[in-house]
C-alpha cells in the first residue's frame, strides 16, 4: 500500500510536547529545538511505528540500523553549535532525520551512507520536506569526503572505537568534530576541536549508545 505522507495539526501538537520535554532534559540551543519542533520526524521512520514518533525513543529502520532518540538528535546538533551557512559534514545519514535537523538549523549538509538503501530512502524523504542544501553519498564514512573537505563542523552517528584522524584532518581551523567513542555497546560523547596549528582541543560529554561505526578508521 501506498504511503501517505501527511503532517498533521496533531502531528504538530505532538512534536511542541516532544520540544517541551528535550527543553526540561537540557537542550538549550533554540535553534534545534525550532528545528526539532519543525521537522515531521514520522516522515522519517517505518510506518508501524508512526504512532511513536514523538516519543524520546530510538526506532529500527532496516539494514540493522536505528533512527536516533530525538534527544540524542539534539544534543549532538547543540554540541556543533551550528551557524547558518555552516558546512557540515554527517557520518551516517541513516534516516536523514538528523540531516534534516541540520539543514533545519541553516546548514549546509554532506552527508554519508554505507547502506545505498537507507541512502536513497532518506534522499526521497528529505527531498519530499524540501530540502536543498543536501548532498548525499554512499560509501565509507569513516573516510570522510575529501573532495568537498574542508568543514566547518562534522557530526557522527554511530559508535567509534576513537577519533578518526582523517575526519579530524577534514576540518577548517576552529571547527568542532562530534563524535560518540568507546566500546560497541556504550560510547562518551566527545567534541574535538581544531586549533591554530592543528593542535586539538577534547571535551567529553554524557554517556551514549550508538550503533558501530563500520569502515576502514571504524570498526571492521
Amino acid at each position: 500500500m501506498h504511503r501517505k505522507f501527511e503532517d498533521t495539526y496533531k502531528h504538530k501538537g505532538l512534536r511542541n510536547g516532544l520540544t517541551d520535554k528535550l527543553r526540561l532534559k537540557g537542550i538549550k540551543a533554540e535553534a534545534v529545538l525550532m528545528a526539532i519542533n519543525s521537522v515531521p520526524r514520522h516522515f522519517f521512520i517505518p510506518s508501524e511505528f508512526e504512532i511513536h514518533a514523538y516519543e524520546d525513543k530510538a526506532f529500527p529502520i532496516g539494514s540493522g540500523q536505528t533512527i536516533s532518540q530525538p534527544y540524542t538528535v539534539a544534543y549532538q546538533s547543540q554540541l556543533l553549535q551550528l551557524s547558518i551557512g555552516d558546512k557540515v559534514l554527517e557520518i551516517g545519514t541513516g534516516s536523514g532525520y538528523q540531516a534534516s535537523i541540520l539543514l533545519a538549523c541553516g546548514a549546509i549538509v554532506y552527508s554519508i551512507e554505507r547502506h545505498a538503501e537507507l541512502s536513497k530512502q532518506a534522499a526521497k524523504i528529505l527531498k519530499l520536506i524540501g530540502d536543498k542544501q543536501l548532498h548525499l553519498k554512499v560509501g565509507d564514512g569513516t573516510i570522510g569526503w575529501v573532495e568537498q573537505a574542508p568543514f566547518d563542523k562534522i557530526i557522527v552517528t554511530a559508535g567509534a572505537p576513537s577519533v578518526p584522524k582523517i575526519l579530524f584532518n577534514q576540518l577548517k581551523e576552529n571547527g568542532y568534530l562530534v563524535i560518540p567513542v568507546g566500546n560497541d555497546t556504550k560510547q562518551k560523547m566527545v567534541r574535538i576541536t581544531k586549533l591554530p596549528g592543528n593542535e586539538l582541543k577534547s571535551e567529553i560529554f554524557e554517556d551514549f549508545s550508538f550503533v558501530p561505526l563500520i569502515g576502514k578508521n571504524g570498526w571492521k
